[in-house]
């Protein structure tokens, strides 16, 4: 008899408990955007480039903690992540300038690393047999969207019954209480006795000089850009340029009535629409070709992202918008992931990934300071939402090439 093992495991369910909280905070930021730039008559460059310094000091620190994690172990990386995360938050809600902000934005960005996909998806890899793999890394994705529903509403909620600083307050109280549920995470076998025979330094090499990886890596650029573009600008893009929400109707009778809060409420749905997204992925990424799966999501985000900005933004649209867009947001992730882990195994995979990852992140900063930068120039979000249309297109094509197959294994003539 075989035994079959269990798809959620105590390292799943962690796993997906702290990367809820992690990605409720983190993707509340763009709530801030106008609150903290009205207070102190800041551009609106200001406070995005504090949030790209957040998705850049994310990418930097997620291939550091991935081999910190497999030096250490994952429950140290994910403390000293936690620590990080909270004390960052805890400075920038003392914060009064634009510096201090962008300063600690690297703090809680590379608290961010340390508490989410690339810690957590490694761990959870590991611990996944290679049938439940592809649907647990998705899984363990969608709990970032699962963050992402609430997170912006009650930051929303929050800014209404207290000050910004305060609320920053609460959310670092929020992340340390992940570490309650650290001890269930039991750490699982790294990897197969063949894995473990190579060194860290023998599988970066064949991963950096295979054109597959390199490949992945620019792929995933266009996904940074755009998700963190949305993020950190979408808010405030729905609050100034949506039209207006109708006194009795369907939104108003559910309790939003001003495009402030259907802008908090468009990121909340993102995320709802992505948990069904990314477990579909996870579905199909163990039935069909990952990369073609991905190359599949970077097209529909194209159109969808063109057709959105090409018809007036109405309240209607952008609920449209948000359901089509969430239900491609982090489906890249259970994909890339896995992909990384079909091609070069799960050994390494928190810093192989990590790696892929920091081009994530490359994307993240220039979509989110170009976004406020642009904006500032034009008084509009027109030119950098366009450039985001491009390299989606870009990402759907370059992953074609790539080999989906086990790196050293024979492939028959």
């Amino acid at each position: 008899m075989t035994s079959r093992t269990p798809l959620f495991t105590p390292v799943l369910i962690v796993g997906c408990v702290i990367i809820i909280i992690s990605f409720a905070v983190r993707a509340s930021f763009g709530v801030f955007q106008i609150p903290i730039a009205d207070q102190f008559g800041w551009a609106r460059t200001e406070f995005s480039l504090a949030i790209a310094i957040q998705n850049l000091a994310w990418g930097i620190g997620q291939p550091l903690f991935g081999a910190l994690a497999e030096k250490i172990g994952d429950r140290r990386a994910i403390i000293i992540g936690a620590l990080v995360y909270a004390v960052g938050l805890v400075l920038s809600a003392w914060s009064v300038t634009p510096l201090e902000h962008q300063l600690y934005a690297w703090l809680v960005g590379f608290g961010v690393a340390g508490t989410g996909f690339g810690v957590i998806l490694a761990v959870v890899g590991r611990a996944s047999s290679e049938e439940n793999r592809s649907m647990s890394l998705a899984i363990a994705a969608a709990a970032g969207s699962a963050g992402q529903v609430f997170g912006p509403p009650v930051a929303e909620w929050l800014l209404g019954v207290m000050a910004w600083p305060s609320v920053f307050m609460i959310f670092a109280a929020l992340i340390l209480t992940t570490l309650l549920a650290l001890p269930m995470m039991r750490v699982p076998q790294p990897a197969s006795k063949a894995e473990l025979e190579e060194s860290m330094g023998e599988i970066l090499i064949k991963a950096l000089r295979d054109p597959s990886y390199f490949l992945i890596f620019i792929g995933f650029f266009s996904c940074g850009y755009q998700i963190a573009f949305i993020t950190a600008h979408f808010p405030a893009f729905v609050t100034e340029l949506c039209g207006p929400i109708l006194p009795g109707g369907t939104l108003d009778s559910l309790g939003i009535s001003t495009t402030s809060a259907l802008g908090a409420v468009a990121i909340s749905l993102i995320g709802l629409a992505n948990i069904a997204g990314t477990l579909a992925a996870g579905w199909a990424g163990k039935r069909y070709s990952k990369k073609y799966l991905l190359a599949g999501i970077y097209a529909g985000r194209t159109i969808v992202a063109s057709l959105f900005i090409l018809f007036p933004i109405t309240p209607t649209t952008v609920i449209i918008f948000s359901v089509a867009m969430g239900t491609l947001w982090l489906a890249t992730v259970p994909l890339t992931s896995g992909l990384v882990a079909h091609i070069y195994g799960v050994r390494y995979m928190g810093t192989l990934y990590g790696i892929v990852f920091f081009s994530h992140q490359l994307g993240s900063f220039l979509g989110v300071w170009l976004g406020g930068r642009l904006y500032d120039l034009y008084g509009t979000y027109t030119q950098v939402w366009w450039i985001g249309v491009a390299i989606g297109a870009f990402s759907a094509i370059v992953h074609l090439p790539i080999r989906e197959r086990p790196m050293g294994r024979a492939v028959p003539a």
